[in-house]
C-alpha cells in the first residue's frame, strides 16, 4: 500500500475516530490488551525472528535489548493499554470558558490532532504504546518502525487493530507502513495533506533528519545527554544508589544517564565508592584528568565522549569546582532531557532546578523516572526536548490541540 492509501485511510479514520465516545475507546483498549496477552506465543515467536536477524548483523547489546520482547514485556504493554483506560478522555475537555461583555459566550475545547505519525527503530513496544495513546486521545496513527522490528510490528499492528475493530472502533485507527526502506520514511515526512504532526523516536541521526527533511510539524524527542551531579552535601549512599540506577537499570533508553560530574569537595571519598559498584555493573568510565588521578582504572574521555548519548554500558565521569560549573556544563552538553541532583542542600537543589534548562530535573532521584508511566499518566509517546507544542513526557493530553467555540445570540461587530 502507497503512503498515499494510507494517508487517505488514516484522514478518514480520524474523522471517525474524533467522534467516538470514551467507553468505547476504553473497551476497544481492553480488548486490545486482552488480545497482545493471548498472543503472546506468536509475539515472541516474529520477535525472535527480529532478533535472529538483529544478531546476525552485529547489532549492539543495547540495541538487542530493546528490541527484545518477553512475557513480561507483553504484559507490560497490555497493562499499559489498560492503564489508559483509568485516565479522563482529554477530548471534549473544556479548558477554560469566559463571557465577553457583549454576550458572546467563548470556550477553549481540546480536541485530537488529527493524524500522527510515528517514525521509531528497534522497540516494538513503541507500535502499541503510540498507538494506544493516539486512540486514547482520538486520533489516528501512522506508525513506520525500523527494518530490524519489522516482524514484531507488523505483528503488533495487525492484533491492535483488528481488537479495536472488534469492540467499534473505525478501521485503520492504527496503520503500520511495512516498507522499510528509507524512501518510505522520507514520504511520510512529505505526506503533509495527511499527517498533523509527526514525532520521531531514536537516535539523533532520524531526528535530525526528520526535522530538517519534514514538511509536517515535527515534535522532536528522545536524545537524552542525561546528567547526574553529585553536590558536595550529597548523602554519598543516597548518591551512589542514584547514580547506579540511573545508569545500568536499563542503559539503551534515552532517560538513562550518560554523564556523571562530581564536586571536587568529596571527589576523593565518592568516587572510589560508585566507582567500584558501576565497574561491577560493566560500566565503562571514560573521565577528565582529575577522575583519572582519583581513580586510575577510569580511561580517557575525548571531547566528543561529553556529548554523546551512549545508549550503552559507559559513563562520562567529570570533576567540577562547584554547582556554578555543574549547572554551565550540563547547560553546554545537555540535550535538554533529564537532568538530576544529589544533595542535601535545599539552596543548591533550588538553583539547580530553576537554572538547568531541561525538560525534567530530578532531586534526589535516578534519571530513569522521567517517563509517563512514572508521572502517572499512563503509556508515554516519548519525551520532548524542546518547548513547543509539548515538553517532557507525551501522554494524552500533549497528543491533543484545542478549538474555541464561541456561542452567541445574534451579535455582529461594529
Amino acid at each position: 500500500m502507497t503512503i498515499d492509501e494510507i494517508g487517505k485511510r488514516a484522514r478518514a479514520a480520524a474523522a471517525a475516530l474524533a467522534l467516538v465516545d470514551a467507553d468505547t475507546k476504553d473497551r476497544a483498549l481492553n480488548a486490545m490488551a486482552d488480545s497482545l496477552v493471548a498472543k503472546t506465543d506468536e509475539i515472541l515467536e516474529a520477535n525472535e525472528g527480529d532478533l535472529v536477524r538483529a544478531r546476525a548483523d552485529g547489532v549492539t547489546t543495547a540495541l538487542i535489548d530493546r528490541l527484545t520482547l518477553t512475557p513480561k514485556r507483553i504484559e507490560d504493554m497490555a497493562q499499559g493499554l489498560r492503564d489508559l483506560t483509568s485516565l479522563p478522555d482529554p477530548v471534549g475537555e473544556v479548558i477554560e470558558s469566559w463571557m465577553r461583555p457583549n454576550g458572546l459566550q467563548i470556550s477553549k475545547v481540546r480536541v485530537p490532532l488529527g493524524v500522527v505519525g510515528i517514525i521509531y527503530e528497534a522497540r516494538p513496544n513503541v507500535t502499541v504504546d503510540a498507538a494506544g495513546i493516539c486512540l486514547k486521545s482520538g486520533n489516528a496513527s501512522i506508525l513506520r518502525g525500523s527494518s530490524t522490528a519489522i516482524s514484531s510490528n507488523k505483528l503488533l499492528a495487525h492484533i491492535i487493530d483488528d481488537a479495536g475493530v472488534a469492540a467499534g472502533l473505525p478501521k485503520d485507527c492504527v496503520q503500520l507502513i511495512e516498507d522499510t526502506d528509507r524512501e518510505s520514511a522520507k514520504e511520510l515526512m512529505r505526506a503533509r495533506e495527511y499527517v498533523d504532526v509527526l514525532i520521531p523516536r531514536g537516535g539523533p541521526e532520524l531526528i535530525r533528519a526528520t526535522v530538517e527533511e519534514s514538511t509536517v510539524p515535527v515534535i522532536e524527542t528522545g536524545v537524552g545527554n542525561c546528567h547526574v551531579y553529585v553536590d558536595a552535601r550529597a548523602d554519598l549512599d543516597k548518591a551512589v544508589s542514584i547514580v547506579v540506577n540511573a545508569k545500568t537499570q536499563r542503559p539503551g533508553v534515552c532517560n538513562a544517564a550518560e554523564t556523571l560530574l562530581v564536586h571536587s569537595q568529596i571527589a576523593e571519598e565518592f568516587l572510589p565508592r560508585v566507582v567500584d559498584v558501576l565497574s561491577q555493573s560493566g560500566v565503562e568510565l571514560r573521565g577528565d584528568d582529575q577522575a583519572r588521578a582519583i581513580r586510575s582504572s577510569i580511561g580517557p574521555a575525548t571531547d566528543e565522549d561529553w556529548d554523546t548519548e551512549y545508549l550503552d554500558l559507559i559513563m562520562t565521569v567529570g570533576v567540577v569546582s562547584g554547582l556554578d560549573e555543574a549547572i554551565a556544563r550540563i547547560n553546554q552538553h545537555g540535550t535538554n532531557h533529564t537532568d538530576a541532583i544529589a544533595t542535601e542542600d535545599a539552596a543548591a537543589a533550588e538553583r539547580f532546578t530553576r537554572e538547568i534548562d531541561s525538560a525534567c530535573v530530578m532531586v534526589n532521584a535516578s534519571t530513569r523516572f522521567a517517563d509517563g508511566g512514572e508521572f502517572g499518566f499512563g503509556a508515554e509517546i516519548g519525551i520532548s526536548n524542546q518547548k513547543l507544542h509539548a515538553r517532557g513526557p507525551m501522554a494524552l493530553v500533549e497528543m491533543t490541540s484545542y478549538k474555541y467555540i464561541v456561542r452567541g445570540d445574534g451579535q455582529v461587530r461594529t
